[in-house]
């Protein structure tokens, strides 16, 4: 083997490891990522962790300040939580789904909503799924239903679900035919949470199962998520809900991809010095980190020119451009899809270190693969 110095990636690839956003301090870096391997041990977050984010108020960040959030807009919520979710993947996404859970508050009952965000450490976790039934009675509705993927359960203060609507024993059709869907809103002893959550990444997030059985909610509890439900004048209520949980997922998804990618960066170069591999074969090492990561931040600066644009057209004339959330929708997709290629092209340069569960690099790579199995983007990104 010749044994010629290479030289360094930094040379080659003027590309740093500084995290994509300045809305996050090193020192919350440091603490999320010292507690992240403890949090995957015991299967949520760590008090620590948690500490951080009621601090913070991150489970709040489109909630109104007059309701005691952070009132922030799409395009500076998604990076924060992209910088997040560079920081801890686990530790992201918990944040990112509980804070889209809390932006339901938008079109919730005003009576319901101040009740339950009278809470500081509110935290709504919930599913999506609409695998309840919810039977109209004279004063509201009788729930039963059992639902997965709670992110959060074990620290949340309330759970959200989506049920079919039935009345005298026969679903409830729309217009078009198919059942009418509400969401609904629980105190968290009225559920049970079901320890399900076993996947093999994402282990922090505790994404368990709750259910209810014959469980009276009042009309109040019952909500619409729909820009023209909305019960909140701001913008950000305004935002198709399809689109707001793709602009936030993809977000995560960049950035686990990059943290990656900085797990990546002094592996390579240990093992290049190790090995005493040929320049050839540390160049094409060296090469394809820099290549990637040049390719994911062009497709991620394109994803929030476009996000930025589209807001800013909403804001001024009040509606959203179909143009503005086709094209979104488009860079959320080539993103999604460059943070997948990327982490499999490096995955094979890493070495063993990478397939050891107690490694750094493999929680980063366990937790991307897990996250990028989430409904939203399985299809339209391959």
């Amino acid at each position: 083997m010749n044994r010629v110095a290479v030289p360094t990636f930094d040379v080659l690839y003027m590309i740093t490891n500084n995290n994509p956003s300045p809305l996050l301090a090193a020192e919350s870096i440091t603490l999320i990522r010292q507690y992240a391997a403890a949090a995957e041990q015991t299967g949520q977050l760590h008090p620590e962790q948690l500490q951080l984010i009621y601090d913070q108020n991150w489970f709040n960040l489109f909630v109104p300040r007059l309701m005691g959030g952070l009132e922030m807009s799409l395009p500076e919520g998604v990076r924060l939580q992209e910088c997040l979710a560079r920081a801890d993947g686990g530790f992201g996404w918990t944040v990112t789904l509980c804070s889209g859970a809390n932006w339901f508050i938008g079109f919730m009952d005003k009576s319901a909503a101040a009740a339950f965000f009278s809470d500081k450490q509110v935290c709504l976790a919930g599913s999506g799924a609409a695998t309840g039934k919810a039977t109209l009675t004279e004063n509201g509705y009788t729930v039963n239903g059992y639902w997965k993927y709670a992110t959060g359960a074990p620290h949340a203060t309330a759970f959200t679900a989506n049920c079919v609507i039935e009345k005298d024993g026969e679903l409830i059709l729309q217009e078009d035919g198919s059942p009418l869907v509400k969401a609904f809103i629980f105190r968290k002893e009225e559920v049970e949470i079901h320890n399900t959550w076993n996947a093999t990444g994402m282990r922090a997030t505790a994404s368990h199962s709750f259910s209810v059985k014959a469980l009276h909610i009042p009309k109040n509890r019952c909500f619409i998520i729909e820009p023209g439900h909305a019960c909140l004048p701001d913008l950000v209520f305004r935002f198709p809900f399809q689109l707001f949980a793709e602009v936030t997922i993809a977000a995560n998804y960049c950035g686990i991809a990059f943290h990656f990618m900085d797990e990546c960066k002094p592996i390579f170069e240990e093992r290049i010095k190790r090995h005493g591999y040929a320049i050839k074969e540390a160049c094409e090492m060296l090469e394809i980190l820099g290549r990637t990561q040049s390719k994911l931040e062009d497709a991620r600066q394109l994803f929030y020119r476009i996000l930025e644009k589209t807001w800013e057209n909403g804001s001024m004339e009040k509606r959203w451009d179909t143009l503005d959330l086709e094209n979104l929708n488009e860079a959320c997709r080539t993103m999604v899809k460059l943070a997948r290629s990327s982490v499999d092209d490096l995955y094979p340069y890493c070495g063993m270190i990478a397939t050891e569960q107690g490694s750094g690099i493999n929680r980063v790579w366990r937790d991307f693969h897990t996250a990028s199995l989430h409904a939203v983007f399985t299809f339209g990104c391959g």
